[in-house]
């Protein structure tokens, strides 16, 4: 069961954006989808019956002038979107996510977590925040973690909360889409592997980010971030140069119709640039491999709601589109 996807046309910007489909023979298959919600079946549009998204991105550079000429050309059969199920837009091969990369998210986390004899006013608390994420800014690195592809699931599929799940969460992030193989690139440099943009949800269980059983150990991510579903990805891979400018889109999550986050990408510490040449640092990028880049304020922790049986989020980035996925308790 899922949640019904609101028409294509007019949530994203330019020509065309990429999805992987599928119709009733259940097959997935890439596909150019047009802003009159049109759909070309990129296997034949391209010649290539076993093609799949990656594929696509393992050749973005050779390929992505075909995307446009086709995008272009009226004559090419294409059927209408609706008549097609849209699951996540790539299956990548690594996950790379960020936290505490929003700096009014950060800086509401610091001053939520006061010491018992601080009691200075939330004035000089939040000013202090700000001049430390300055000094981060300017001095230190992003902070990143890796995520399991397994968690990903479709942008309109229902999202089980397992039973284990104690304080389900959202995180709205944009996601950087790899294009070429990236290892040890600059930040200068580093856009120029970045392939295309998407939305995520990193969900979190709150109650199983830090392990009580040994809390000198640290964060469990593991734990936390990768049930199945957990990261509902999609709809669209909008190509990058019709996402011209990073540093500005908003990120509005609304749940049960209730906007919770909505800030722009102008509140990152760290931009898209610099979350991927420092991955790269580390592990080579591989194409279809995703860049998660952090979540802005706004989180069921912050407005002490967090997601339960029958929660319907709704998930969007200026000119990615919108996804919208139904939350559903696992049955004990």
């Amino acid at each position: 069961m899922s949640v019904k996807p609101q028409s294509a046309s007019g949530l994203f910007a330019g020509p065309f954006a990429l999805g992987t489909l599928t119709a009733d023979d259940g097959r997935a298959f890439p596909a150019l989808v047009d802003s009159a919600e049109q759909v070309l079946d990129l296997r034949t549009a391209l010649a290539d019956p076993g093609l799949t998204m990656r594929d696509l991105l393992e050749q973005w550079q050779a390929v992505l002038p075909r995307l446009r000429a086709l995008a272009a050309e009226p004559d090419l059969e294409r059927r209408p979107l609706s008549e097609f199920r849209v699951l996540a837009p790539v299956e990548p091969r690594q996950v790379f996510q960020s936290g505490a990369n929003y700096r009014q998210h950060v800086i509401d986390l610091h001053v939520a977590h006061r010491a018992p004899d601080d009691d200075r006013s939330e004035e000089e608390r939040r000013a202090e925040a700000a001049e430390i994420m300055d000094r981060r800014a300017a001095e230190d690195l992003p902070y990143m973690f890796i995520g399991l592809p397994s968690s990903i699931t479709g942008p309109y599929d229902d999202v089980t909360l397992p039973t284990w799940a104690a304080k389900p969460d959202w995180e709205l992030e944009l996601a950087a889409v790899i294009g070429r193989p990236a290892y040890r690139v600059s930040p200068e440099e580093a856009l120029e592997y970045v392939a295309g943009y998407t939305i995520a949800n990193d969900l979190t269980d709150r109650a199983t980010v830090f392990r009580r059983d040994m809390p000198q150990i640290g964060t469990d991510w593991l734990r936390s971030k990768n049930a199945p579903g957990f990261t509902p990805l999609g709809p669209w891979i909008m190509p990058a140069e019709t996402v011209t400018d990073t540093s500005d889109l908003r990120l509005t999550l609304k749940l049960n119709g209730e906007v919770m986050q909505d800030e722009s990408t102008k509140d990152m510490i760290f931009d898209v640039a610099r979350m991927v040449a420092y991955a790269s640092r580390t592990a080579q990028l591989l194409p279809g491999d995703l860049v998660l880049t952090g979540s802005p304020a706004g989180n069921g922790m912050h407005w002490g709601r967090l997601l339960r049986d029958g929660d319907v989020m709704e998930s969007t980035i200026t000119g990615l589109g919108t996804q919208r996925t139904r939350c559903i308790a696992e049955e004990s």
